[in-house]
């Protein structure tokens, strides 16, 4: 190790772009940080979470497999990355950033205690720290004592402010710009990838017309048809569409880190009886799930309701998942913030700010009458009285033909 191979330095490169929440909000979200701080006795906070690191920092990880954080302290914050993100780590941070080279491996580790100097309790998020990522820093900052921030940092961003509404209904106006562009292409012989394509093309263009210049990782369009509707995250495919398969379209454009979800059913061309009976059913479902969302309702509540109809629609059998869940920053290890969930084991209690998603998947297995998925999916703001709706999407019974007239319809 030479003396000119740098463990730690700070990449100021550019300028910062304009950033897509005020400096405000910003502060805000980090002095919730400082308060929890001062209430539990910690000297720090350690993030490592990309929708942690995302929610206090503005920077939105990719996590390639190098080790990124962000130190909170009563005084700064600062986020942790590796010198191979280059500069857009500092650029996206809302406050400062140091970068570190892998010339060594505990080089992470060597940032971190330049940011922690004489911090006797520090506290990370257990539910993201492996086992050997917390023996690592038991060893890096010995006699340091390590408590839990993951389930407040959790309840910190399951209430979402004003300006975070606004960058969701803008993501639930570009994924209906991507789900009509999709629809345009379904006939019979279209190629899953294309319907595809077509729909993340029109996607990247509904993004770069809303946010000009902002990075559009994460940005996905899936689009399935027969067997292939079975789970929601089935890749696509060269399979060709047949008239009478059923369809799943999901369209979910990413914003800074903050997913959007718009799914919807769809068959090409007809549906036979069978499907559009059960179709139907969990349709009704669907809609009374929309009915129920209002503050002060626990999540398991709402879930055992539907649970009760899914038993008198014949479907329970059929149910692949609960009934929707929380709605904001992607996470890239649960998926979703599981405190707030509509499950039976889920307590939460609705409470105004809260965005939570609707989405009753069925799957019935091939060979059975109505057989393939059955997902479609709308986003909901709770409010202080009820909920808005903010997915403006078709939903029903709706083949490919008529599709068309309606799309025809809304542009008018």
């Amino acid at each position: 190790m030479t003396h000119d191979m740098l463990h730690v330095m700070e990449w100021h490169n550019g300028e910062k772009p304009r950033f897509p929440f005020s400096e405000q909000e910003m502060r805000r979200r980090q002095d919730a940080v400082r308060q929890w701080m001062a209430a539990n006795d910690v000297d720090a906070a350690l993030f490592t979470s990309s929708q942690s690191v995302a929610y206090y920092s503005g920077w939105f990880y990719s996590g390639i497999g190098q080790k990124c954080g962000m130190v909170v302290s009563p005084i700064a914050a600062t986020t942790i990355s590796p010198a191979v993100e280059g500069g857009q780590p500092w650029r996206q941070s809302f406050h400062d950033n140091i970068s570190y080279t892998d010339w060594r491996r505990d080089n992470f580790f060597y940032a971190l205690r330049q940011l922690t100097p004489r911090v006797g309790r520090l506290a990370v998020e257990l539910d993201h720290v492996t086992v050997k990522f917390l023996r690592q820093l038991e060893s890096a900052l010995p006699g340091v004592e390590f408590v839990d921030i993951g389930q407040a940092s959790m309840g910190m961003r399951s209430i979402k402010s004003a300006e975070e509404h606004d960058m969701l209904r803008a993501a639930a106006r570009i994924a209906v710009q991507s789900a009509t562009a999709a629809l345009g292409l379904i006939v019979p012989g279209a190629l899953e990838y294309e319907v595809a394509i077509a729909g993340l093309a029109a996607m990247h263009r509904g993004v770069a017309a809303t946010f000009p210049g902002a990075g559009m990782m994460g940005c996905d369009v899936l689009f399935q048809s027969g067997i292939h509707t079975d789970g929601a995250l089935n890749p696509i495919t060269d399979k060709r569409i047949q008239s009478g398969d059923v369809l799943s379209l999901t369209c979910a454009p990413m914003l800074f880190g903050y997913a959007s979800l718009l799914q919807r059913t769809l068959f090409c061309e007809h549906a036979d009886d069978a499907s559009l009976v059960i179709w139907e059913k969990n349709l009704t479902v669907h809609r009374r799930a929309l009915d129920l969302i209002r503050p002060g309702v626990l999540c398991r509540d709402i879930a055992r309701e539907l649970c009760d109809l899914d038993r008198q629609c014949d479907l329970l059998q059929f149910r692949s998942g609960g009934y929707g869940q929380s709605i904001g920053l992607q996470s890239n290890s649960p998926g979703a913030d599981q405190d707030v969930a509509i499950r039976e084991d889920c307590f939460a209690e609705l409470r105004p700010g809260m965005v939570v998603s609707i989405d009753p998947a069925l799957m019935v297995p091939d060979g059975t009458p109505g057989a393939g998925g059955y997902r479609d999916t709308d986003m909901m703001i709770v409010t202080a009285t009820g909920a808005e709706h903010i997915t403006d999407f078709s939903l029903g019974p709706v083949t490919t033909s008529l599709a068309s007239t309606w799309i025809e319809r809304r542009c008018d």
